[in-house]
Formats: structure tokens, sequence, C-alpha cells
């Protein structure tokens, strides 16, 4: 008897849930939309998607030429700004630039999605600059963007979406890109919380591995070679050359292995965006939904020998 109860009350359950998040917030063509990084990858097809359900999009780029091309790509609707969210400047400006557009309206949405993976590398091979200049892009300009059109967002009772990643869960690699996820879900957690009662919702967007520019392994095997040359010859000793090219045939296998459907990330970023009843958190991709969030709820002792299998032995180090 309890058995069939219970499975109806969860039927029951999941079915409001499916009608509400389905339904979406009106007047869709007054709602201004600024999204960071609209160069390419998941940034550039999230603006065209936006553009095309009719709202206004603001895509923050960081060249001309991703600017112009993207322009071309799209409506008049659509507006691009030049955005260096390592530059305080630069983001101030932007922030001018917004209210001037979004007048007594209020920004709707605001789409932390700038970001980059290199260097990434065993950790022992990096300097304190490689990891602050990745930090400071994924995590330190996600801050200071957000923080300066926060009052915005809030006049309009909008949306932060912040693109965290899985890594933010299980942090499989070296370098600041894993530890600046990590703290995009910290500072996304506590602002969600803060602002809940101002009716400004904050979304996590968690991709697995997908494959856009970030993480094309041509540039990545670059940059570690490079990285490689510059150790002393006691660390590279201790590491052996074999560890260096099986690390970077790892890099291009998981490329290969990533998924090309940038749709899996933009369409849950703009169901943060746009639905009446929009999630705290979305996992993207199958590796994040089948790998990476179940290993991130096992004991440490189990994720460390899971991934070990996958992770190459130095050569005075003990298989």
């Amino acid at each position: 008897m309890w058995p069939y109860v219970v499975a109806a009350l969860l039927a029951l359950f999941l079915l409001r849930r499916w009608h509400r998040e389905r339904q979406t917030v009106p007047r869709l063509s007054e709602k201004h939309v600024l999204i960071t990084g609209c160069d390419s990858g998941f940034g550039n097809r999230l603006a065209r998607q936006l553009d095309a359900r009719g709202l206004r999009v603001l895509a923050a780029c960081l060249t001309h030429t991703g600017a112009a091309q993207l322009r071309a790509a799209t409506s008049n609707r659509l507006h691009t700004v030049l955005l260096d969210v390592t530059s305080s400047k630069s983001i101030a400006d932007v922030t001018a630039w917004v209210r001037e557009r979004v007048g007594d309206q209020g920004l709707w949405g605001l789409v932390n999605n700038a970001g980059i993976a290199i260097p990434s590398a065993p950790n022992e091979w990096l300097s304190k600059e490689d990891f602050v200049k990745v930090l400071d892009v994924n995590l330190v300009g996600l801050v200071e963007v957000t923080l300066s059109l926060l009052p915005l967002v809030r006049r309009a009772r909008g949306r932060v979406v912040n693109v965290a990643s899985v890594m933010g869960r299980v942090s499989c690699f070296g370098g600041g890109y894993c530890i600046s996820k990590y703290g995009v879900e910290a500072f996304s957690d506590s602002l969600r919380r803060e602002l809940r009662p101002f009716g400004v919702q904050v979304s996590i967007i968690e991709p697995g591995g997908f494959q856009t520019g970030m993480t094309d392994p041509a540039p990545l095997v670059k940059g570690l070679v490079r990285l490689w040359e510059r150790l002393p010859a006691e660390t590279q000793a201790a590491y052996g050359r074999r560890y260096l090219e099986k690390y970077a045939k790892s890099t291009a296998l998981l490329h290969r292995l990533s998924s090309s459907r940038l749709s899996l990330v933009t369409d849950a970023v703009t169901h943060a965006l746009l639905s009446r009843c929009p999630r705290s958190r979305y996992a993207a991709g199958w590796d994040a939904r089948l790998i990476f969030l179940p290993l991130s709820y096992c004991p440490a002792w189990l994720s460390d020998t899971i991934l070990g299998f996958f992770l190459p032995v130095p050569a005075s180090g003990t298989p």
C-alpha cells in the first residue's frame, strides 16, 4: 500500500514541477539580457538563440571581430559592446552603457559566461601568475561584473545565471580553472540566498565536456609543452617525458569524447532566464549527469581511485 502512495505522490510532484517549469515569463520583447563572452562558444550561440526568441540582447565581446561577426548574424535588436572582465574601467564603462539602454526597466538577465582554461597542467608545473591569470577572468571578473550590475538586475527583479562547470564539483586537473569554478559555485550559492527576498533568481549552469574554442586541444597541449620546458631539471626527471606525452594525449582524448551539442548548455541558460520557476542548478551533458555529479557524492577514497585510473604515473611515482 505505502509504496503505491509514495510513488503516486512522487509522480504528482514531478508532474507539478514539469508544468510549472514549462511556463515562461511574459513580454519577452521588452526584456534586456547581458551576456559576457559572446565572441564564440556558448555565449555566441546563446546570444543568437535569445535574439531569435525576441529578447533585447546586449552581447559583450572581447574583440571587435567577434562583435562584428555576431551583429552580422543577428537582428538589429541585438547590440554588442566590448568588455574585458579583468579591467575595472571596462566593467564600469559597460555598466554605464547598459544603464542607458535599460533605463528604469532594469536588466532582466545577466549571464556570466566569459571564461578561459589555459594554463592547465599539474599544479607543481604552474606559478602563482598562472593561477591568477585564470582566476581573474573566471572568478574575480565574474564577481566584479555581477556586483556592478546587481542594482539594475534588482530593479527588474530579474535573473543572474553563472556558467560554472562540473569541474566545480570534482577537480580533475590542476591549475586555476577548477579552483575558479568551485569559487563560482560558492559565490552563486550565497548570492542566491541574499537576493531571494528581492525577487531575483540566481542559477548555476554546470556543463560537462563540450567542444568549444576553450577546450581545443592544440593550444592546451602547446601551453603544456611550454610549461614543461620551463620546469627545473629535477622536476622534469621526477615526472618524466612519458608523463608529459600521456597527459597531452589524455587532453586530446577528452576533447574528442566531449559533446558538440552546445544547445544543451544554451537551452539550460534559456530556461533559467525565461522560466517562471527556474532551477538553482542545471547539469548539461551526459558526462555531467552520469559521471561527474554522481562522482561528486562519492567518498574521497573512491573518487580518487576512479580518477586515478585515467591519470599518468610520474617516472618516480608508484602505480
